[in-house]
């Protein structure tokens, strides 16, 4: 298996920034303690306020899988439902390799 890096996207709602900014805090400490993560490190664009970046590395594909369906990533989208603009996740893996999946 090879490691799988994610660029995650977050952009808030207007007026939102900041319950947004807090609950994607909050999903550092426990993702920190997840098998297989390698790094997760969260980003707030210097430009646009609204956007936050999560960059992240997993072990593999089911470590990264394992992440998307934690509890604490669950809870977050539900607290969060109506705050974002936009959420958009680029899965990769270096090099030229691809696997559709």
């Amino acid at each position: 298996m090879s490691e799988v890096s994610a660029i995650a996207i977050s952009v808030a709602k207007p007026g939102f920034e900041e319950k947004l900014a807090d609950a994607l805090d909050a999903l550092l400490a426990p993702t920190h303690r997840e098998k297989g993560m390698l790094e997760y490190e969260m980003y707030r664009d210097m430009r646009e306020p609204r956007c936050f970046v999560f960059i992240e590395r997993w072990e593999n594909e089911e470590a990264f899988n394992a992440h998307c369906n934690a509890p604490h990533i669950n809870a977050y989208l539900e607290k969060t439902d109506g705050w974002v603009e936009s959420n958009k996740i680029h899965v990769l893996r270096k090099g030229k390799e691809h696997r559709a999946g």
